[in-house]
């Protein structure tokens, strides 16, 4: 959870930053979404943790990139968020990792991320029509791709095994955590200073 942490304070705050909003908000249901998508991971759990304390790998996660002062705007900040929900959807809509979870919860999660990258793909078009630039990859969405390639390695090198999986099951929950609280800020900040009476005063 410590690695993940810088993710959400610094998106978070560059979402109270003057200027920076996407100019468009996230739909209330987002936040239930990821709520949800927790609940789903926790069902998904097949074997106890400390049945594979060996199994257990630090990913690494870019935190140094994040606490430089890259993100310089809410735009940045979505895409890094866009980045990591896509990520997380492409490892888990595979053969293998079918084959390692119960398919309700999973079928659910995809689903769940899905909607999520919907409804945030139309927000950065909303924000591209209002004159902003679209976010390239790089920088710190580059890194958490490059994250992720560390993370589908893992697997491979431990041979998908059951406890690979727990291991990745438990990064992802922490990943998703840390986003699910950037997506309520980013769905209230961008709210607020998005609004027309925000826009009017």
């Amino acid at each position: 959870m410590a690695l993940l942490r810088p993710l959400l304070t610094a998106l978070a705050l560059l979402t109270c930053r003057p200027g920076g909003p996407l100019g468009c908000a996230l739909p209330g249901s987002h936040a239930q979404v990821s709520r949800d998508n927790l609940v789903l991971l926790g069902q998904m759990r097949r074997l106890s943790p400390f049945l594979c304390l060996r199994a257990r790998k630090d990913f690494r996660f870019p935190r140094e990139m994040l606490e430089g002062g890259q993100l310089r705007e809410a735009q940045a900040a979505a895409a890094v968020l866009r980045e990591l929900l896509q990520q997380t959807f492409n490892l888990l809509h595979t053969e293998r990792s079918s084959a390692a979870w119960s398919p309700a919860p999973l079928h659910g999660l995809r689903s769940g991320l899905h909607r999520q990258l919907e409804a945030l793909d139309a927000c950065l078009v909303q924000a591209a029509g209002e004159g902003e630039r679209a976010p390239g990859m790089h920088g710190p969405a580059l890194a958490i791709k490059r994250y992720f390639q560390d993370i589908r390695v893992y697997l491979e090198d431990e041979g998908y095994s059951d406890c690979a999986w727990e291991i990745v099951r438990l990064e992802i929950m922490r990943a998703l955590s840390s986003s699910a609280t950037l997506q309520d800020s980013l769905a209230i900040k961008d709210g607020d200073l998005g609004s027309p009476s925000s826009d009017s005063q």
